[in-house]
């Protein structure tokens, strides 16, 4: 079935030679600019509460959160909120210095959530929630802490 297909479209393109470099010419732009899934790849080290460094791989373009969700690190159903109006920080991590002035600076409700759910009442300037925090190639090697989860948060 698929090699009779193949056939009669060979045929029509041979009828209509406008149609051939169409196709050509959308099959070549098609291909060259479209991103592989390996070239969007973001490796980066995630210390975890035990203090053990794991390489965790997320996906430029995602959010930190994703990738440290996908690793294990933390525990989707911790994570329950969307919205960061809604928020309770249960994502949050510890950037290490070196990095942080390749992120964006917080956002004022970025900022403002941490502030209102900070352990210390003194907020870390390395903390940042991980939802908040887009990977891009720039962040490859970004070293991450994810901190114990708060009694509330643990299941």
């Amino acid at each position: 079935m698929a090699i009779s297909t193949l056939q009669k479209l060979t045929a029509q393109i041979h009828r209509f030679p406008s149609l051939s470099s169409h196709i050509l010419t959308r099959s070549s732009a098609t291909s060259s600019s479209t991103i592989k899934v390996a070239d969007r790849l973001v490796k980066f080290f995630a210390v975890d509460p035990e203090g053990q460094k794991r390489e965790v791989v997320g996906l430029a373009g995602r959010t930190l959160l994703r990738a440290l969700t996908n690793g294990g690190l933390i525990d989707p159903a911790s994570h329950r909120h969307e919205e960061i109006d809604a928020c309770s920080a249960e994502c949050e991590v510890n950037i290490a210095q070196e990095w942080l002035e390749k992120l964006p600076p917080r956002t004022n409700d970025e900022e403002y959530v941490l502030v209102r759910n900070s352990r210390g009442r003194i907020l870390n300037k390395h903390s940042r929630l991980s939802c908040q925090v887009v990977l891009t190639p720039q962040l490859q090697g970004m070293v991450v802490a994810v901190p114990e989860p708060r009694p509330w948060d643990t299941p």
